[in-house]
């Protein structure tokens, strides 16, 4: 059958979930929530969103790498997998059956800063949800054994395998971090941490680092979406309540790092297959007036094809298909990096120079009042759609509680990043950028070192030793007593009425010229997405010019 081969637009979807201004967010932008804190110090937060029949749980407990010892690193990221095995009431790999079986979805990470568990589930599912994660904060000392351990020191140890040594560019993390920090700097060592350290680690000292960092006055639980805040509130009590306090926590201090001379290293990658530089300058920590302006200079500076950084290295000298330049504020400090994978054969040294003639195009050049409200435009799209979703809000509010004070400065962040003037740029570039020293990484593929950009010294990465026996395998530790309960925790909460769909109302309109016009209005966060369906594709392309649809 063959069609016309020139039609008007059939039809246009418009969703209204939100409005985007240039314009800073005014008072009218709130999340709404409710925060208590259990008498054991757990705090809580309630988001009630019922645009859908789910409910996210989030509990970030404020421990990342930058809370362990050098020679005992890794620990962080190693319970990230422990509590996901089993706990006293929950048997192994029941976390993830039980959860998807409900229809659901979970996981977690680890960072430098924090750890973070996460469920979203059909709203009949919630007490269930509560339960799993009460019970591997309450309970999971009891099945953290020798033979636990061992499991996941294994599972660890592939991982880095995997995800870390056999990846293209994988120690890139590992050679900024040793020469960007010095020794005993939290951020010196990688999340994952050192096979050494991990083989080292006892039964006792895993114990011992749970029972400090993983208890109710270091965590931040949220629940976001469809529920009713009563029963809500009736089972985290009944769950967390009788959870026993863990002992108080500092939070850790800045420790802004300063280089006296720039640090030039190459590694010769064997899984790499085009040369890449990194230019990474240290800044200051997260939410100040500095790691907002840094922000916005990056988007300046390497976005979009006004970008100076764009415009040399893409555009004008043809040395790579994209570069990036993003500011990595964390709580203890931040970096500002500076990155450009080239193509085949370049030389990294062309790109240094490149880089170095970006710099001078942005101060002969500078940028106007509308190229920063583009990008503030750009930033507060992103921040919306980051929390468009009810799993979005509830790691955010989760955040803002335990680094920004309170889960109320996801309305200040924004905020603070609108603000953000001309000055302010040129100050944060003057005072970071300009002429300071960094730390510089070429890696470059096996056998390429004459890519490696001029003046940098071999980085020597060390191999993880062969045939590491655990330490733990030759110690005899019996498994703690099971720990006490005012309730029978191995009954699994059953789930309540399978929750039904309400859709939203749709409005229409048709115009003259055949247009069709579809909309859904929703009032969480101020965005509007819109997309235009046309009726065509490959079925309207000419047989003897197959492929002008996809143009």
């Amino acid at each position: 059958m063959r069609f016309p081969r020139h039609l008007p637009i059939l039809s246009a979807l418009v969703l209204l979930p939100l409005l985007s201004t240039c314009q800073p967010a005014g008072p009218d932008f709130e999340i709404a929530y409710e925060q208590y804190q259990l008498d054991n110090g757990l705090t809580v937060v309630l988001h009630e969103d019922r645009s859908d029949p789910v409910v996210a749980v989030a509990i970030l407990y404020h421990v990342g790498s930058n809370r362990e010892e050098v020679g005992k690193t890794g620990f962080a990221h190693l319970f990230e997998h422990m509590m996901f095995q089993s706990s006293q009431h929950v048997p192994e790999d029941q976390f993830f059956q039980k959860i998807q079986a409900a229809g659901g979805t979970l996981n977690g990470g680890t960072s430098n800063d924090q750890t973070i568990y996460f469920e979203v589930v059909p709203n009949n599912a919630l007490e269930m949800a509560l339960w799993l994660e009460a019970d591997r904060m309450g309970y999971l000392l009891p099945t953290v054994t020798t033979e636990a351990l061992l499991n996941q020191q294994g599972v660890v140890q592939n991982e880095k395998r995997q995800g870390v040594d056999n990846q293209p560019y994988g120690q890139t993390s590992y050679v900024i971090g040793k020469l960007l920090y010095p020794d005993g700097h939290p951020y010196n060592w990688q999340v994952i941490g050192s096979f050494e350290d991990l083989a080292n680690a006892t039964v006792e000292d895993v114990r011992d680092f749970f029972r400090k960092w993983y208890g109710p006055t270091n965590a931040t639980l949220v629940i976001a979406g469809d529920y009713d805040e009563a029963q809500a509130r009736a089972w985290v009590e009944q769950y967390f309540g009788e959870i026993a306090p863990s002992d108080p926590v500092t939070d850790p201090q800045p420790q802004n790092v300063q280089l006296a001379a720039t640090k030039r290293a190459f590694h010769e990658d064997n899984f790499a297959r085009s040369p890449e530089l990194n230019m990474v300058f240290p800044t200051g920590p997260q939410y100040t007036d500095d790691a907002y302006a840094l922000s916005m200079f990056g988007q300046l500076f390497s976005n979009g094809k006004k970008a100076p950084l764009y415009k040399v290295i893409v555009e004008e000298e043809k040395l790579a298909p994209s570069a990036s330049g993003f500011d990595g504020s964390q709580e203890i400090t931040g970096a500002f990096t500076i990155r450009v994978r080239a193509f085949p054969g370049t030389s990294l040294t062309e790109v240094e120079k490149g880089i170095n003639t970006a710099f001078a195009r942005f101060e002969e050049v500078g940028f106007t009042e509308e190229d920063l409200e583009r990008i503030k435009a750009q930033v507060e799209t992103g921040f919306y759609g980051g929390i468009s979703s009810v799993l979005g809000k509830s790691f955010q509010l989760a955040l803002y509680s335990e680094f920004g004070g309170s889960p109320g400065f996801i309305e200040e962040d924004i905020r603070n990043t609108l603000a953000v003037t001309s000055d302010d740029v040129w100050r944060v570039y003057n005072t970071y950028i300009k002429d300071k020293p960094f730390v510089l990484t070429s890696f470059v593929p096996m056998g390429q070192t004459d890519l490696v950009a001029e003046g940098s010294e071999r980085f020597v990465i060390p191999d993880d030793p062969a045939g590491l026996e655990s330490a733990a395998a030759g110690m005899q530790v019996p498994p703690l007593e099971p720990l006490p309960s005012a309730f029978d925790r191995n009954a699994e909460p059953a789930k309540g009425p399978v929750p039904s769909v309400t859709l939203p109302t749709v409005w229409t309109h048709s115009y003259a010229n055949g247009l069709q016009l579809y909309g859904i209005e929703q009032n969480e966060v101020p965005l509007v997405q819109f997309s235009l369906t046309l009726t065509g594709g490959e079925l309207r392309d000419n047989l003897d010019k197959v492929g002008v649809a996809n143009l």
